[in-house]
């Protein structure tokens, strides 16, 4: 009996020296987290979201951003993936073929005047893929600062590429994958993230704006002097001036969205967008937004009881001043984690994701 209860003692010793002694990659920052009001208001549940039509993608998965373009009157859609590969889908027949393989993994996507793909992927950084699937490296690096976690992109007007560098710190390709990447940056919340911006014409790279928790999705905004900016990890949209007389001023349009926003992509009606919430909040990252050390403590826990994204499909339209148009909701999230939306005029609204094996569609009104 005495040498069990050695042996359970040694045991329970060793298991909360390593809980509270261990190290971890991450060094929680404090922060106080703004009160999630819910689903209330603008946001009040509904299930337009619900019962999406799914498309074949072939055997790949997640479709984190949608593009598309008409090649001989035909529509196209693209999709970037966990997998590397870039997936081309007639719109009308479903037919899909291979573009590209990245190397990597293709997040968002976007088409330049001359019918390039450009693309930020996750571990190579800012790349162009042109009509024939050759792949070339735009940027991967301002000065002597690697892009470690090249998100989302937007192009202006005058060919400048802006997009965001999601974390300086917890590159996804260190972490193992996108998805932990984006739990470590917003665990830490060190607000690592930056907004980039790539000129094609004198091939350099400038910092556009820092500080930001986990900074995502990009659009243009409606003048093309400036951008919309998701931060994730702090749940709300800047619009940065990025030219014009108000250029290098910020604003906040949106703050406290009752989710983790996503991607932002310009919508239908000119000067407004489609946002997606891939997650509902965390409760516990909200409660111990103040208290690092619980947050450490945490990341020392199994993963199975670590906070995780909680599926709730969410995609937002909103003006460049953040009010609210509408919303497609599906409480039951049977399409995991929906990141955003895409509109190329055929009368759908095409629905992007993370970690799914299909590419979800709904007809628009």
């Amino acid at each position: 009996m005495k040498r069990a209860l050695k042996i359970t003692g040694i045991s329970l010793a060793l298991l909360l020296a390593y809980l509270f002694f261990w190290p971890v990659p991450i060094d929680p920052v404090s922060w106080e987290a703004p009160e999630d009001k819910g689903y209330v208001g603008d946001f009040a549940p509904n299930n337009e979201l619900a019962g999406l039509e799914l498309l074949d993608i072939g055997d790949i998965h997640g479709p984190e951003d949608v593009a598309s373009r008409v090649i001989d009157g035909q529509l196209y859609l693209f999709v970037s993936s966990q997998d590397g590969l870039i997936r081309q889908i007639n719109a009308d027949t479903f037919e899909v073929t291979t573009l590209a393989d990245t190397g990597g993994v293709p997040l968002g996507l976007e088409f330049d005047t001359d019918n390039n793909l450009i693309v930020a992927d996750a571990y190579r950084g800012l790349l162009s893929i042109a009509p024939n699937g050759k792949v070339a490296t735009l940027t991967n690096a301002i000065g002597d600062s690697p892009i470690l976690y090249a998100d989302d992109l937007d192009i202006t007007p005058d060919g400048v590429i802006y997009f965001s560098d999601a974390s300086t710190k917890f590159g996804a390709e260190a972490a193992g994958q996108t998805m932990k990447g984006s739990l470590l940056e917003i665990m830490e919340h060190g607000r690592t993230g930056r907004i980039l911006a790539y000129n094609p014409a004198t091939k350099q790279t400038v910092l556009i704006k820092d500080n930001l928790s986990f900074s995502n999705g990009v659009a243009m905004g409606p003048d093309g002097k400036s951008i919309l900016v998701i931060e994730t990890g702090e749940y709300r949209i800047h619009r940065i001036w990025v030219s014009g007389p108000k250029q290098d001023q910020s604003t906040i349009i949106i703050d406290n969205l009752p989710g983790f926003p996503d991607n932002i992509n310009r919508a239908l009606e000119p000067g407004t967008y489609y946002v997606g919430l891939i997650s509902q909040r965390s409760k516990f990252l909200d409660d111990n937004s103040t208290k690092p050390g619980i947050r450490k403590f945490a990341w020392r826990l199994p993963a199975f009881m670590k906070p995780k994204a909680v599926d709730y499909g969410f995609i937002i339209h909103i003006d460049a001043d953040g009010n609210i148009l509408r919303t497609w909701q599906d409480p039951s999230g049977s399409y995991t984690q929906a990141t955003g939306a895409h509109a190329p005029g055929d009368g759908f609204l095409y629905i992007s994701s993370l970690n799914a094996y299909k590419l979800g569609r709904k007809k628009l009104p």
